[in-house]
């Protein structure tokens, strides 16, 4: 479907591949920062700035994949002259460093957060079976919680962590994990590459997600607080 998307704007828009890193007034000032902030560490080491990027971002810190692989997509493929196929390359590399920082976040829930709520959980109303109810559903499901979750902004970002305090196979993890940011790095990469200077339009097509995303996440929060506390009131 982005994919899809990115192809019609295509065909309204013409590229300039030598043109320096630019940005509409849509862009807002963080994103500004963090884009010279990418492009330096690409002009600077290429390549393995993927890999590093793509973990600290899979390493529960939001710097978004989303100018991460398409910036890569029109500076590392588009501009140096280098077919397509590249964007599978760029994508390799985006699934191995989501790979890498999603490790650090599992291991960050596993060994910290696991033993804090399970000494303090009850203060946020995470009790012991909750605890055991996420053990049992990553057993069972986690392994398509964990691909979905790639393919998801924001989500993806985060979804290691609690992949680690419910302690899922770390095989299986590791596994869902690189496939399914392989297909989101190389579908961002590839529509960089195709959008060429215009690689912005990824993010602005995305943007309007983020909101969405995050108010469904309250929701959900706020509904496991009211359900935790209603039963609290019964049990008094």
């Amino acid at each position: 479907m982005l994919l899809a998307v990115i192809g019609r704007i295509t065909k309204q828009l013409q590229f300039d591949a030598t043109a320096p890193i630019c940005y509409t007034a849509e862009v807002p000032p963080l994103e500004q920062e963090l884009l010279h902030f990418i492009g330096y560490v690409y002009t600077r080491i290429q390549w393995p700035g993927v890999i590093v990027l793509m973990a600290i971002e899979s390493a529960c810190i939001p710097l978004p994949s989303e100018l991460i692989m398409p910036l890569a997509g029109w500076m590392l493929i588009k501009e140096q002259s280098l077919p397509a196929i590249y964007t599978l390359l760029a994508g390799a590399y985006g699934a191995l460093g989501n790979t890498i920082g999603s490790v650090i976040a599992y291991m960050a829930g596993m060994w910290g957060g696991r033993p804090f709520l399970e000494k303090y959980g009850r203060y946020l109303l995470i009790s012991r079976r909750d605890l055991a109810l996420a053990d049992q559903w990553f057993d069972k499901s986690g392994h398509w919680s964990i691909f979905i979750s790639r393919l998801l902004p924001v989500v993806r970002t985060f979804i290691s962590l609690p992949a680690g305090i419910a302690r899922m196979h770390l095989v299986r993890f590791l596994v869902y994990t690189f496939f399914g940011s392989f297909i989101w790095s190389a579908g961002l990469a590839y529509g960089g590459y195709l959008l060429g200077s215009h690689w912005e339009q990824i993010r602005t097509l995305m943007r309007p997600f983020d909101p969405l995303i995050g108010a469904l996440i309250i929701t959900f929060i706020a509904f496991y607080i009211y359900r935790h506390l209603k039963h609290f009131r019964l049990r008094s």
